[in-house]
């Protein structure tokens, strides 16, 4: 794990350094995952005896944090492929027995982390148009085949559309509309056509375009062997779904507390009791919210699954969403007009960071959820919608 951390903060300032001309033309960041599939980087979550480095939670999230201090929208991209690499390793044996998953599944699960070890890498599309990332309102539907199974719907905000080897695809079974199932679909499958949609405020670089399938894929393509699994393990293992982006947007905050230091020192403003106030502010709250992911992924790798383990996970969201668009907006304002103009790493990186309170779980279901939590209620269950 040592040198795949080394490796991140090696990685960092050659993706700080190519982040505008990325961001600018909204282009896919190619040269950052080139250097992410050298390094290795892409196994991180991949077993050792399947060739990988065999990282846990803790070891994902201090990657990421040192990757979005260079280019948030590359540490994002990272981050999808992460969740379907980690959630794919980390699902626990017992409930693997619990479930009844077949030996196929466990076959067809190595083989799938193998190529990753190789230098193959996942997208992830879940979200929607009108219903985002909750499973159970997901339109997409699948059908049961003779040798597999057909899906058919769209997808919106699938980071990585068009670069990646495969997408996880979430969809509802048309016979019972109540199961939700996940399955990998070969990005170069027939059916599966990649629509150029993203030109958007913020994480401009991540090509999270639109993704339409009408696909039909073998009955390994099933993740877990069974069907259903997909909500059970949304609440089993939020960490994926929920603190996963918590690393990266307390990299990009730490990112512009960098930026602004950097600008104010060229121009001779750091003297500024103001600025240098904002710059402490700033200080203590990236490393407030650090803490704060860096202890919900320790006890993720601990106790997943426990309760206060979620609790912690939910926290971790909900602040590394909301300090990294405070301090960014904080150090644009310390910084001055000439931060605002295009091409200003404050400028893009003030963009960047608001979109972290809007990802899934957004910082209101995140708030919510643990104002349930402390009210003593069950979050998953309670609420103004379902969770997932």
């Amino acid at each position: 794990m040592t040198d795949a951390l080394a490796a991140a903060r090696r990685l960092a300032p050659r993706f700080a350094a190519r982040a505008a001309g990325y961001d600018a033309g909204g282009a896919f960041p190619v040269d950052d995952f080139a250097d992410l599939r050298q390094a290795g980087l892409f196994g991180l979550m991949v077993p050792e005896r399947l060739g990988g480095t065999g990282a846990g939670f803790a070891d994902y999230a201090a990657v990421a944090y040192e990757l979005a201090r260079g280019n948030g929208a590359t540490a994002l991209v990272f981050n999808m492929h992460a969740s379907v690499t980690g959630a794919l390793a980390g699902i626990p044996d017992t409930l693997i027995e619990a479930l009844g998953v077949p030996e196929s599944f466990l076959t067809a699960r190595d083989r799938v982390l193998s190529a990753v070890a190789d230098g193959a890498w996942y997208a992830v599309a879940m979200s929607e148009r009108g219903v985002g990332s909750r499973l159970s309102q997901l339109s997409t539907m699948y059908t049961a085949e003779r040798d597999g199974f057909h899906i058919k719907g769209s997808k919106t905000f699938v980071s990585g559309a068009g670069h990646a080897d495969a997408y996880l695809v979430a969809a509802r079974s048309a016979a019972d509309p109540t199961l939700v199932s996940q399955f990998l679909v070969p990005a170069d499958a027939d059916g599966v056509t990649v629509e150029p949609t993203w030109d958007a405020l913020g994480m401009r670089a991540t090509s999270s375009h639109d993704l339409h399938l009408d696909v039909s894929v073998p009955a390994d393509a099933l993740l877990g062997g069974v069907e259903g699994l997909a909500l059970l393990v949304a609440q089993l293992m939020p960490h994926w779904m929920v603190a996963s982006y918590a690393a990266v947007y307390v990299g990009v905050a730490q990112a512009a507390v960098d930026a602004a230091v950097d600008h104010l020192t060229e121009r001779r403003l750091a003297h500024l009791p103001a600025a240098r106030a904002r710059i402490g502010r700033a200080d203590a709250a990236v490393a407030a919210a650090r803490l704060v992911v860096d202890e919900a992924a320790r006890r993720v790798d601990a106790a997943p699954g426990e309760p206060e383990t979620n609790r912690w996970v939910w926290r971790a969201k909900l602040l590394a969403g909301t300090t990294a668009a405070d301090v960014a907006a904080s150090m644009l304002e310390a910084a001055g007009t000439s931060a605002t103009r295009r091409g200003s790493a404050l400028e893009r990186l003030y963009r960047d960071a608001r979109c972290g309170s809007l990802q899934p779980a957004t910082s209101d279901v995140c708030a919510d959820w643990l104002g349930v939590a402390a009210l003593g209620g069950d979050p998953e269950a309670e609420g103004t919608g379902p969770r997932w």
